[in-house]
Order: structure tokens, then C-alpha cells, then sequence
């Protein structure tokens, strides 16, 4: 927790990981359907009204860490843009070092991971959710290229392609541990070609 920040602020960051630890634990013993918002308040020993200040349903806890990295997602996240050309390769350059950040960020925690991943793939409306997650950080990416001067179909181009190398190396099957080097993998190939 930052003790930077000011007391009512460090609070409600505290209640909000309470929100999402209770809401993993409980989605992990009952599945996602056997689960209530009011199951999830009381563990997390906040009211439902604390709840609904951060999340606006329940299958919005499944994904806060994705919108944390979407929330992160800013310019300063791209390295050495400045020298580059705007090509569609440049763009896949600038944009991978940030993807494979945020896999080494998403896949830290292992098994917290493969928990995630399995709750999201037993449940269709998660799937969907997770999809439409998945393209908001593609238009955020596309943005970032889009504000660093590369044309927008050239930007989002490059953006939906660093994604898929993500999808790649997710569809692979080698786990969380090799999530990182495999996403690296795709890149190479998509920058052979």
C-alpha cells in the first residue's frame, strides 16, 4: 500500500483488494454462478454500496486486474518511440516490450493466473466479457501508436497484431511460466515475416 497517499484514499484501496481476494475465494470454491455480489461484500466485510463504489457487477471483479493494466496503459509505457518510423513493423516494435510487460505483470502469480483463466473459459458470459476486455486493450494500444504519430490503421493494426501474438502464445498451452517468452516468440515470427 502507498502511505503516500492520503488516508481515505489508502482505504478504499484496501477495500477494494479486499473485494477482489474475497471475490477469487469464493469464485474458486463455488464457481462463478454460485456466487453473489452479497457473498462477496461479506467476506470482504465491506457493504454492498462499498461493492458498487468499485465495481459495477460481479464479473467486473473477475477482470479488475485487466482494468488496472488497461488504466495503466499510458504513453510513458512506450519505449523509444521517438526514433522510430511509423511503419506497421515500428509499431509492432514500440508496442512489444509494453505487451510483454503486461504478460510478466498478468502471469506473476502462477496459479493465480491459471485460476483466472479457467474461471473465465468454464463461464460464457465471462468469455464474452474477457473478449470485449481483450479489445479495449487493443484500442488502447492502437491510441498510444495513434498519439506517438502512426496513422490510425496503421496503429490499430499493430495493435490487434501484438494482441493475437498474446492469444498465440495463451492458445499454446505451455502455462503462465512461459507466457512471457512464448508472446516473445510470436513477435518474432510476426517481425520475420
Amino acid at each position: 500500500m502507498d502511505a503516500a497517499l492520503p488516508l481515505v484514499e489508502r482505504k478504499q484501496k484496501a477495500a477494494r483488494q479486499r473485494i477482489v481476494l474475497a471475490a477469487a475465494k469464493l469464485f474458486a470454491e463455488r464457481g462463478f454462478d454460485g456466487v453473489s455480489v452479497s457473498d462477496i461484500a461479506e467476506l470482504a466485510e465491506v457493504g454492498r454500496t462499498t461493492f458498487f463504489r468499485h465495481f459495477g457487477d460481479k464479473q467486473e471483479v473477475v477482470f479488475a486486474r485487466e482494468q488496472d493494466l488497461l488504466d495503466a496503459l499510458t504513453e510513458e509505457n512506450l519505449d523509444d518511440v521517438a526514433s522510430r518510423g511509423r511503419t506497421l513493423r515500428d509499431g509492432l516494435l514500440a508496442l512489444q516490450p509494453l505487451v510483454l510487460r503486461l504478460c510478466a505483470h498478468i502471469s506473476a502469480d502462477p496459479e493465480d493466473y491459471r485460476q483466472h483463466e479457467q474461471l473465465v473459459d468454464s463461464n460464457v458470459e465471462l468469455r464474452a466479457r474477457s473478449a470485449a476486455k481483450m479489445q479495449m486493450v487493443a484500442g488502447r494500444l492502437g491510441h498510444l501508436l495513434v498519439d506517438q504519430g502512426w496513422e490510425a490503421p496503421v496503429g490499430n493494426l499493430a495493435a490487434q497484431i501484438a494482441l493475437a501474438c498474446y492469444w498465440t502464445a495463451r492458445a499454446s498451452g505451455d502455462g503462465p511460466e512461459a507466457l512471457v517468452e512464448s508472446t516473445a516468440a510470436a513477435f518474432r515470427q510476426v517481425l520475420d515475416l
